[in-house]
């Protein structure tokens, strides 16, 4: 039995009857053209299915659009790096030797995609049933301690919302540099509000984290 197949057994409780599907979810591109790039593609939408169906069933009270931002709160990508990680799932990706040397075990990204291929691979290998059984459990925890309504709003939609209740116009973004190798880049983002005379910065590894980043903290400026 293959080390991938012994995490698969340990971690997922699942036992592939073709093996070959979850050697093809943990190879990466960087590490051959026969990787999990299309796994992942089929895993995202398998997933999103589960979850949709697992919150549709407990939460009975929520409407369409909070249920729409709980789904999306458990499958972004941080979410799912952060699952992979606790599954060891980096230990056992197949990477090309340079993204090997600069970390690429431990990249969410990596990590994330290769997550959801796995998903995808136990579709293939045993069905939608199948697939719901190790979604359902990976994610148990996670299902049972739903962050609170409040607390789903990324912070560029509290931060609109609150300039809008005090009639004041939308901020602008913009990107102030971009920096670093294409495997770890970093950008830098103004938040501006012309008429409150406020800037913030904001440093991620995207320019949507970064938005995200200057945002908050123009919110909390604001709510002080």
């Amino acid at each position: 039995m293959t080390s991938a197949e012994n995490w698969s057994q340990n971690y997922l409780r699942y036992e592939f009857s073709q093996p070959t599907l979850l050697e093809r979810a943990l190879t990466h591109r960087s590490y051959s053209a026969q990787n999990n790039e299309r796994l992942e593609f089929l895993g995202d939408a398998v997933l999103g299915a589960v979850i949709a169906e697992a919150l549709h069933q407990q939460e009975q009270a929520v409407d369409e659009g909070t249920l729409t931002r709980l789904r999306a709160s458990l499958v972004k990508g941080d979410s799912l790096a952060e699952i992979a990680a606790g599954l060891h799932l980096g230990d056992i990706l197949l990477l090309g030797g340079g993204e090997a040397r600069v970390g690429g075990h431990h990249k969410s990204s990596f990590l994330a995609g290769g997550l959801e291929a796995v998903f995808g691979a136990v579709f293939l290998d045993g069905g939608y049933a199948a697939a719901r059984t190790v979604i359902t459990e990976v994610f148990r925890a996670r299902l049972a301690a739903l962050p609170d309504f409040d607390q789903l709003k990324d912070p560029k939609t509290l931060l609109q919302e609150a300039l809008q209740a005090r009639g004041v116009a939308l901020p602008v973004y913009t990107v102030m540099s971009e920096s670093g190798p294409s495997h770890d880049p970093q950008f830098e983002v103004m938040c501006r509000i012309e008429q409150l005379k406020t800037e913030t910065i904001g440093r991620a590894s995207s320019r949507r984290k970064a938005e995200q980043a200057a945002a908050a903290d123009a919110f909390a400026m604001l709510s002080q």
